[in-house]
C-alpha cells in the first residue's frame, strides 16, 4: 500500500499541500480515475519492474527511469533532486508495451483502482476528529514505535486489566499505569508526580500487580505515617477494596534504611533482611530522598552512608535489576537538584548510559546544571514577570526530554479538563478563603506581636555561640581530628535558623513560644551561674558547645546538642557574659509582654471557638460539622486540645482529638477509641477510611474536630471533612495546599470546602518585612560561616518579595500545588498519554500508517482557530529550544492570526487536541456544512492559507523580518508561488479547523 499511497506525492512535492488546495484537487484526481483509470500492483513487490514510463498512441513513446507518477518525477513541478530521464522512440517503445502489456495480463498484478481511490478520497472526504487526530501523533511519533519493544509495553496476557485494583482506576490513572510500566521497562525508573488528591497510591497498586503477576519480587519504602494504607492493600482485611488481587509486596519504613538491627513493621529481621532481591521498588513520598548523598540522616554505621547512599548501594545496586518508581507530588521542592538526586536511583550510578538511552544532546548531570542555572536566572527576576513559561523558556530541550521520558505528573486542572470526570464525579468547589488576623491578646496589658518580634529581631543568642568568644591563641586545642579548630560559622547558622523558629512559635501560639522562651532563658542562667561561679575562685570551669541542631516541624521543640567543652581560661567570658545578659534582659521583656496571655486571654484562641460555633450553626455542607485544624508544632497541638475539648463538647457535643506524632501519637475524647493515630483519623473520616467495615466495634464513634501537626499533612484521605483551618500559617505556600490536600480529594461528598487561614495580627507587607529582619540577619550569618551547610530552611526561597506575592494571593483562592511552587513545577510537560494512545489506536486501526499527509478534519472546540501539524522537511531550520516533537511543529492559531498556542507548548496542543478529538468517530455533520460553505468545498482556501502563513511565520521567528515578509508575499492564494528559498522548509502533515459548536 506504500506504493500506491505515494500517488499523493513526495516529501518535496508540498506546495500544492501549504496551499491549502488539495481537498479540491484530491477530488477531481479521484473523480478523474473513477472515469478514466485503472490502477493495478505486484502482489510481490519484489516483482516490480523497473520505473519507466510507455504512453500508447499512434507512435508510442517510452521514458526512463521513472521514479514514480509524483509531479516531481513527471517534471510538471520543481524538484531539489537531478534526475537524468531519457526519451525513448520507435520499435524500443514498443518492446516497452509490449513488456508493459504482458505483465498486465500476466496475474500477477492485483487491482489497486479503489485503494488509491480510498488513499486520495481520504484527503476530500469529510473526516472524524479523531482521524486528524491519531494521524497527527502516527507522524510525530513513528520513530517511537519502530524504537519501542514489546516488552517495553504492557502485557495484557498477564491478566493484569482484569484485576480488582485496573478496574478501580478511572481512566487518566489507567493511562498513568501504562506509561508508568513503559518507563519503567525502558528506563529503569519514573516518576509518579501527579498532584495532591489524584490517587497516586492506587495507580501504583496497578503497577506492583502488574509486575507480581510477571512473578516480579516488590518492596514498598514509605513513610511510618503511611503504612498503615500500604499494609492494609495486602491484607486479607474487610476493607481491603482490592482483596482479592492477593497482592505480596514488602513493606519497608524510610528509616529501616538506617537501622542494622531490629524488626521491620512486617516482622522481618533487619539483619538477615536481603535487601537485593527486589525486581521494582516504589518509594511513596521520595522527596524524602531529594538531597541526596549530599546531607546527613542519622544511621547506625556512618560508613555504610546516609538512608539515600544505603538505598542506592544496599537495594537497587546489589543483587537482581531492579527497577525504581517513586511517587510524589512534590519533587521538585525549590531546586532542580531535587528532581536530579530522585532521579540517581533510577540510573544507579551510570549516568552516561542513561543519557544515551535517553536521546539527550548531553550527559544528564550537564543538563540538571543548566536547568538550575536557569533557574537562578529565573529566579533574579522582578516578582511581575517570574512566571511559569519565563522559566519553561529558559530550559533547554534536554531537560524537557527528561521529563517526557521518566516522569508521569498532571495537575488537577489537567485531569477536570482532559478527561471525562462524568465517572470521577465533580471535586468539591473551593470556596473563597477565609483570613481572620486576631490580636494575641484580649488585654491590653499584653505586647503585640511587632513588638515581640522587633526583639526577638535584635537578640544574639550568644549564649549557643561559644566559639566566637574563644582566644584566637587556644582555638587549636580545640580542633578536630582533622587538626581543623573551632569555627564559629556553623553555630551562627543554627542559631539564626532559632531565631526564625522562635518566630514561627509565636505566630502559632504564645504557649509553644512560652516553652522555647523558658527553655533559652534557663539555659542562660546556668552558664551566667557558670562564670558568677569561675569569677569567685571556682577553678576548671567550663561550658558547653553547640555541636548539633535538630527540628522538624510538629516537634515539641528543637533540641541543639552541646559535646564540646571549653574551658573559660580560654574564653573572653567577660564578652559572653555581657551578651548573655544583654540577652537574658531581652527575653525577660518579652516574657513580660506575655505574661497576661493565657488561654482565658488568648485573643487567637478566642476567635478559634467562634469559628467552630460558626460552622456548627452554619455548616457549609448540610450536617457536616468536621474541622481539621493544622499546626506546625506539636506543643500548640496539645494546647489546643486541652483549651477547647472539653469546651466543644460540652457546649456543641462535638468529639475532639488529636495527633501530633512522637511516641504519644493521638488521643482523643470519645471512649473506646484508642490513643492511635489511624483509629483517631478513622473516627474522623468514617466514610474515606472505610471505618465501619475495619473497624466493627468503633462504629458511631465520631470524631468531629481534629487538630494535627504536619505529621498528616501528606499522603491521608480525610475527605469526609469539609473544612481546614491553618491555626498558624505557613511560611511555605506548598505545605498549605497539602494540607488543603486532605479534603481537596477525588471521592469527595462535599459540594463544598473551606480554608480557613490565621494570620498574624498585622498587615501582609509588615508580616513579611518582620521575617526579613530576621531571615537577613541570618543569611548575612550563614554566607560567614563555612559555606559547607545552609542552615537557612531550604524549604523557603529567600526572596521574600516573591513568597509576598504567593501569599497574597493565597488570601483569594485557594492555588493548586502546581502554583504554590512558583514556577518550578513539573506538571503536565510530558508527552507519554499521546503514545500510549497512539499504542492502543494502532492495535485496532493498523490502517493509520496508510493516512496521507495534508488531511483534514472539523472539530468544535471553544477557541476558534485552525491546529496545524507541520514538519520541517528539508533539515534547514535546526530544533528550536522548547520544542520537544522536532521536527514536527504544532501552532495553534486563532480565527484572526494570533497564536493561541506556539510550537514551543506542543502539550497544551495536543491536550486540546485529544479533547476535542478522542472518541469522535463521525464527521460533525453541521460544522462541515458550514466550513464546506465558507471555502467553497475547498476551492476556495484564502483565509486558511493566511492562517498557515501566520503558524510558519511563528515558527521561523529568528529570520530577519524582511525575508520572512517575502516568504509569504504575492496574494492570499499565491503566497507560496514566489521561488524563493524556504519554499520547502515546511510540510503540511494535517490540520483541524476548530469552531464553536452549532
Amino acid at each position: 500500500m506504500g506504493r500506491e499511497s505515494s500517488i499523493g506525492g513526495t516529501d518535496l512535492e508540498i506546495k500544492l499541500k501549504n496551499e491549502l488546495r488539495q481537498k479540491a484537487v484530491a477530488r477531481e484526481c479521484a473523480e478523474w480515475i473513477r472515469r478514466k483509470a485503472e490502477l493495478r500492483s505486484y502482489r510481490d513487490t519484489n516483482r516490480a519492474a523497473g520505473g519507466y514510463l510507455v504512453v500508447d498512441g499512434t507512435e508510442p513513446a517510452a521514458f526512463q527511469p521513472i521514479e514514480g507518477l509524483t509531479t516531481s518525477a513527471l517534471g510538471t513541478t520543481p524538484s531539489k533532486q537531478l534526475t537524468m530521464t531519457m526519451g525513448i522512440p520507435g520499435d524500443m517503445a514498443r518492446q516497452y508495451l509490449c513488456q508493459f502489456n504482458a505483465a498486465w495480463d500476466s496475474g500477477e498484478l492485483e487491482d489497486v483502482t479503489r485503494a488509491v481511490i480510498d488513499s486520495i478520497s481520504t484527503m476530500y472526504r469529510e473526516n472524524p476528529p479523531e482521524l486528524v487526530y491519531y494521524a497527527a501523533l502516527y507522524r510525530i511519533f513513528s520513530e517511537f514505535l519502530e524504537d519501542v519493544s514489546v516488552d517495553d509495553l504492557a502485557k495484557e496476557g498477564t491478566g493484569f486489566k482484569e484485576s480488582k485494583v485496573w478496574n478501580l482506576l478511572y481512566d487518566f490513572q489507567q493511562d498513568a499505569a501504562l506509561a508508568i510500566i513503559n518507563k519503567l521497562q525502558t528506563y529503569n525508573g519514573c516518576i509518579l508526580a501527579d498532584s495532591v488528591g489524584l490517587g497516586k497510591t492506587f495507580t501504583a497498586l496497578a503497577v506492583i500487580k502488574y509486575y507480581e503477576l510477571l512473578n516480579r519480587n516488590v518492596l514498598v519504602l514509605c513513610p511510618k505515617r503511611l503504612s498503615d494504607n500500604w499494609l492494609t492493600y495486602k491484607k486479607n482485611y474487610v476493607n481491603n477494596p482490592i482483596a482479592a488481587d492477593r497482592l505480596r509486596y514488602d513493606v519497608l519504613y524510610h528509616t529501616d534504611l538506617s537501622r542494622d538491627k531490629g524488626l521491620t513493621v512486617e516482622g522481618n529481621d533487619i539483619e538477615k533482611f536481603n535487601w537485593g532481591a527486589y525486581d521494582l521498588v516504589v518509594i511513596d513520598e521520595s522527596h524524602n530522598f531529594r538531597n541526596g548523598a549530599d546531607t546527613s540522616s542519622k544511621v547506625e554505621d556512618e560508613t555504610q552512608g546516609n538512608r539515600f547512599e544505603r538505598l542506592l548501594n544496599k537495594v537497587i545496586r546489589d543483587g537482581v535489576e531492579t527497577k525504581v518508581l517513586m511517587l510524589s507530588a512534590t519533587p521538585v521542592n525549590n531546586r532542580f537538584r531535587d528532581l536530579h538526586n530522585q532521579l540517581k536511583l533510577a540510573y544507579q550510578g551510570d549516568p552516561d548510559a542513561w543519557s544515551k538511552k535517553l536521546g539527550l544532546d548531553k550527559p544528564v548531570d550537564q543538563v540538571f546544571r543548566d536547568a538550575q542555572a536557569a533557574f537562578r536566572d529565573w529566579s533574579e527576576l522582578p516578582a511581575a514577570d517570574r512566571t511559569t513559561t519565563a522559566l519553561t523558556d529558559r530550559l533547554d530541550f534536554n531537560f524537557f526530554q527528561i521529563l517526557d521520558r521518566v516522569t508521569v505528573a498532571r495537575s488537577r486542572r489537567h485531569v477536570q479538563r482532559y478527561y471525562d470526570v462524568s465517572a470521577i464525579g465533580p471535586f468539591p468547589k473551593r470556596l473563597k478563603p477565609v483570613s481572620l488576623r486576631p490580636s494575641l491578646a484580649t488585654s491590653d496589658e499584653a505586647g503585640t506581636y511587632s513588638q515581640i518580634a522587633d526583639t526577638l529581631a535584635s537578640l544574639t543568642l550568644a549564649v549557643y555561640l561559644p566559639t566566637v568568644y574563644l582566644h584566637p591563641s587556644a582555638a587549636p586545642k580545640y580542633a578536630d581530628e582533622h587538626g581543623r579548630p573551632p569555627t564559629s560559622g556553623r553555630e551562627q547558622g543554627m542559631v539564626k535558623l532559632m531565631s526564625s523558629i522562635l518566630l514561627k512559635r509565636l505566630e502559632s501560639s504564645v504557649y509553644a513560644f512560652g516553652i522555647t522562651l523558658g527553655k533559652i532563658i534557663e539555659v542562660i542562667r546556668h552558664n551566667l551561674k557558670v562564670i558568677e561561679d569561675y569569677r569567685a575562685g571556682a577553678s576548671g570551669a567550663s561550658v558547653e558547645g553547640v555541636e548539633s541542631f535538630e527540628y522538624e516541624e510538629g516537634d515539641t521543640d528543637f533540641t541543639v546538642g552541646t559535646k564540646s567543652r571549653f574551658s573559660l581560661e580560654d574564653m573572653d567570658w567577660i564578652s559572653w557574659e555581657r551578651d548573655m545578659l544583654k540577652d537574658l534582659e531581652a527575653l525577660e521583656d518579652i516574657r513580660q509582654l506575655i505574661a497576661p496571655i493565657d488561654a482565658e486571654h488568648d485573643a487567637k484562641l478566642a476567635e478559634l471557638r467562634r469559628v467552630i460555633a460558626d460552622k456548627v450553626e452554619n455548616p457549609i455542607n448540610p450536617g457536616n460539622k468536621k474541622l481539621l485544624i493544622f499546626t506546625a508544632f506539636a506543643d500548640t497541638a496539645d494546647y489546643l486540645y486541652e483549651s477547647i475539648g472539653a469546651y466543644v463538647e460540652g457546649r456543641y457535643g462535638l468529639e475532639v482529638a488529636e495527633v501530633a506524632g512522637g511516641s504519644q501519637s493521638a488521643r482523643c475524647s470519645v471512649e473506646g477509641v484508642r490513643n492511635d493515630m489511624n483509629e483517631v483519623i478513622t473516627c474522623f473520616s468514617p466514610v474515606s477510611k472505610d471505618r465501619d467495615v475495619a473497624y466493627p466495634r468503633l462504629k458511631g464513634k465520631d470524631i468531629d474536630v481534629l487538630i494535627a501537626t504536619d505529621c498528616i499533612s501528606e499522603g491521608q484521605n480525610l475527605q469526609d471533612c469539609d473544612c481546614v483551618i491553618n491555626y498558624d500559617i505557613h511560611w511555605n505556600p506548598v505545605r498549605i495546599v497539602q494540607r488543603f490536600g486532605r479534603v481537596d480529594r477525588i471521592g469527595s461528598k462535599n459540594a463544598c470546602i473551606q480554608l480557613i487561614n490565621f494570620w498574624p495580627d498585622v498587615e501582609l507587607d509588615e508580616y513579611i518585612n518582620l521575617k526579613a529582619r530576621v531571615e537577613n540577619k541570618m543569611h548575612a550569618l550563614v554566607m560567614a560561616s563555612t559555606g559547607d551547610d545552609d542552615y537557612i530552611n531550604e524549604d523557603e526561597k529567600g526572596d521574600l518579595e516573591y513568597r509576598r506575592q504567593q501569599l497574597e494571593r493565597m488570601k483569594d483562592e485557594v492555588v493548586d500545588l502546581e502554583d504554590a511552587q512558583g514556577g518550578i513545577s513539573i506538571t503536565d510537560l510530558g508527552l507519554n498519554d499521546f503514545r500510549m494512545d497512539l499504542v492502543e489506536y494502532r492495535k485496532e486501526h493498523p490502517e493509520i500508517e496508510n493516512v496521507p499527509y495534508g488531511i483534514e478534519a472539523v472539530a468544535a472546540g471553544e477557541e476558534p482557530g485552525t491546529i496545524f501539524v507541520l514538519r520541517n522537511a528539508n533539515g534547514n531550520i535546526d530544533r528550536l529550544s522548547g520544542n520537544p516533537i522536532h521536527p514536527f511543529y504544532l501552532v495553534y492559531v486563532g480565527e484572526d492570526g494570533s497564536i493561541l498556542h506556539g510550537y514551543a507548548t506542543p502539550k497544551d496542543i495536543l491536550d486540546e487536541m485529544r479533547r476535542i478529538c478522542r472518541g469522535v468517530k463521525e464527521p460533525v455533520e453541521d460544522l462541515c456544512r458550514a466550513y464546506n460553505a465558507q471555502t467553497d468545498d475547498g476551492r476556495d482556501m484564502a483565509a486558511q492559507t493566511d492562517l498557515l502563513a501566520s503558524a510558519i511565520g511563528s515558527i521561523v521567528e529568528g529570520k530577519n523580518e524582511s525575508d520572512i515578509d517575502s516568504f509569504f508575499s504575492g496574494g492570499t492564494t499565491g503566497f507560496l508561488e514566489n521561488d524563493i528559498e524556504g519554499i520547502d522548509d515546511f510540510e503540511l502533515v494535517c490540520f483541524l479547523v476548530v469552531k464553536r459548536p452549532c
